[in-house]
């Protein structure tokens, strides 16, 4: 999966889906250390305040959190729910 720049949606939105279907699907595994930021702005192709953006996004998702001068991690326990697209995720009304 890679990152489109034409898209309407923002890099670091892209970029925060991409993790979380990586964390989800097993790729990156609970307690375990994801890829540093400089490491994703070099893969990826975009700015380290962009990631640093996606990373924030993650931790407010709830599926990463960050030790202060060592990195990002999977949280322990995945929340439940469906993965955020960013589309409006409200259910109908019963």
């Amino acid at each position: 999966m890679s990152l489109d720049p034409k898209s309407g949606r923002p890099l670091y939105m892209q970029l925060a889906d991409l993790i979380e279907s990586k964390i989800r699907s097993g790729e990156y595994v609970p307690d375990r250390m994801i890829p540093a930021s400089l490491r994703l702005a070099e893969e990826y192709g975009i700015a380290h305040m962009t990631v640093r953006r996606a990373m924030r996004e993650l931790r407010e998702r709830g599926l990463i959190y960050t030790v202060s001068g060592k990195g990002s991690y999977v949280v322990p326990e995945l929340p439940t729910g469906l993965a955020s697209t960013g589309e409006d995720d409200a259910s109908p009304a019963l």
